[in-house]
């Protein structure tokens, strides 16, 4: 029995488009929606969605709004994929498949976490302080 983990893709780059021809771009965008569809009937996607280019960033302590992100930077989050795979490495060899790295786009490949690692340190920091 294989134990599968869940992976969060973030996919960066948003102009990978730039450059290409018509042509060029109706094959990229083939491409990439057979991968997905791949993942999709193999079992491996769970979830998954582009990202509109509106948006807020929230920061700081007093939790200040400003406009963001800014999707002319070139890493820009243009999407995400939630992904099964049994372990990182095979998880970073489904990102690779990936056709718009070659225009230049790229994947964040991260485990999901059942606990915050925060949260799990400051759990154990209290844990001391009080035995």
């Amino acid at each position: 029995m294989s134990t599968t983990t869940d992976y969060l893709f973030l996919i960066r780059g948003s102009d990978w488009d730039k450059g290409l021809s018509p042509e060029q771009i109706q094959q990229v965008m083939s491409q990439t929606m057979a991968w997905f569809e791949r993942l999709h009937q193999q079992g491996q996607v769970k979830a998954g969605q582009p990202l509109d280019a509106a948006g807020r960033t929230v920061s700081g302590k007093k939790a200040v709004v400003s406009d963001g992100p800014f999707v002319e930077s070139k890493e820009a989050i243009g999407g995400y994929l939630i992904v099964q795979a049994a372990s990182l490495d095979e998880a970073a060899a489904i990102a690779r498949t990936f056709p718009n790295l070659a225009y230049g786009s790229s994947i964040e490949v991260r485990p999901l976490a059942e606990e915050c690692a925060t949260y799990q340190r400051a759990r154990q920091q209290l844990a001391l302080a009080t035995a």
